[in-house]
């Protein structure tokens, strides 16, 4: 080969990379969007890096003090720490436990969307592929699921596996997964008769080959918009179950947990250990809620906007 030769970028590349920076300047000619996601990295920053962040370890007992409980917002304690939104029952830091109980929420959200949407997706698009029988079973079942409330089918799972992270993830998982697979398959549907997915199987490629390299692809753009929203939605189902005593253990804090533990005491003109976690999970629902929304107008071809 003559090294003299210029190498020529490929032109799927270059292709893809214009179709990101498109993309890209779509999402971001949006102030609130632009807003959302400048405030979403801002909590995803602040709940990774927490052990160094955070004055205290809230969940450490040797670093509480039962002297420091119910301070306000500006406190110090007797060993001169500051206690910028003040301190809970226990003498545990706010602004601590909204750090910790952000790396919660956040992994709670996120896992369970991800796993709801490998589900639920693998789900609808071999509902829509094979058809038949096997997509009415596969979608009664899909009706039956999403027949219950959400908060009632995490109910029950929980009543019957316990409290912990794991099980509230799990809960999440199964109360929505159907909502993938109805999306995924209703896209797949109309995927379905379109010539190039014709054009796979008259070569005899295997099903497996056509779900994952030609149908899955082409079925993204609504799955990613519906996964970035129930990553909202898992996070405050989180904290309600947290609120109720069924989500996460008191070891390993959740936003939830913190506006629950404060609670018995909002009469008592102790607002702030509810108070400033409520904010918390509002801002970071509220910042996925925006970057959701703007990614559905960017990734929809029909918009105008």
């Amino acid at each position: 080969m003559n090294a003299n030769v210029p190498i020529l970028p490929d032109a799927s590349a270059l292709a893809e990379s214009g179709r990101l920076r498109t993309g890209l300047a779509r999402f971001f000619a949006a102030p609130l969007a632009a807003l959302g996601a400048i405030v979403l990295l801002a909590v995803v920053l602040v709940a990774i890096l927490a052990p160094v962040l955070s004055p205290q370890n809230p969940y450490d007992l040797m670093q509480l003090d039962i002297m420091d409980s119910r301070l306000p917002p500006g406190s110090s304690s007797f060993n001169g720490v500051p206690y910028h939104l003040g301190t809970d029952g226990q003498g545990r830091d706010i602004l601590s436990g909204i750090m910790y109980g952000l790396r919660t929420s956040l992994l709670v959200g996120l896992v369970s969307a991800v796993a709801a949407a490998l589900m639920g997706t693998t789900v609808g698009l071999m509902a829509a592929y094979v058809g038949g029988r096997t997509e009415g079973f596969l979608m009664r079942l899909v009706d039956l699921q999403l027949s219950f409330p959400t908060i009632l089918m995490a109910l029950m799972v929980l009543a019957f596996l316990g409290n912990g992270v794991t099980n509230v993830i799990l809960a999440i998982i199964i109360a929505e997964w159907a909502t993938y697979a109805r999306t995924s398959r209703g896209t797949a549907l109309v995927e379905r008769e379109k010539e190039y997915i014709e054009a796979a199987r008259c070569l005899r490629i295997p099903a497996h080959r056509i779900l994952l390299r030609h149908l899955l692809p082409n079925c993204l753009a609504p799955i990613i918009v519906i996964a970035t929203m129930q990553v909202a939605r898992a996070i405050g189902l989180e904290a309600t179950l947290s609120f109720l005593g069924l989500g996460a253990s008191v070891t390993q804090p959740s936003l939830g947990m913190l506006i629950s533990n404060g609670y018995q005491y909002l009469l008592s003109g102790l607002y702030w250990i509810s108070f400033y976690p409520g904010i918390a999970l509002l801002i970071t629902i509220v910042a996925i809620n925006l970057v959701g929304d703007r990614l559905r107008d960017v990734l929809n071809p029909r918009s105008t906007r």
